[in-house]
């Protein structure tokens, strides 16, 4: 696991037009997930932030979170 996460360098797109208040905030949440081992993905990413927005409501939050867990398990 990289020593850092630095999700605005990965996906400059997802935070544009966030000042850095927002922007510390989801680093927050990403840095408390990436330590207990999650990794990062811009899927992710751009949907807690599309959710927390009002974009997309929970229960498509919801429909996409529990598609990757699926892909997920059916990699393996």
């Amino acid at each position: 696991m990289p020593k850092t996460l630095d999700l605005v360098r990965l996906y400059p797109d997802l935070f544009v037009g966030m000042d850095g208040e927002t922007i510390e905030s989801y680093l927050e949440i990403f840095a408390s997930n990436w330590h207990e081992g999650w990794k990062p993905n811009r899927e992710d990413v751009a949907d807690l932030i599309a959710w927390d927005k009002g974009e997309i409501d929970d229960a498509e939050y919801d429909r996409r979170t529990e598609l990757r867990v699926q892909k997920a398990k059916a990699a393996r």
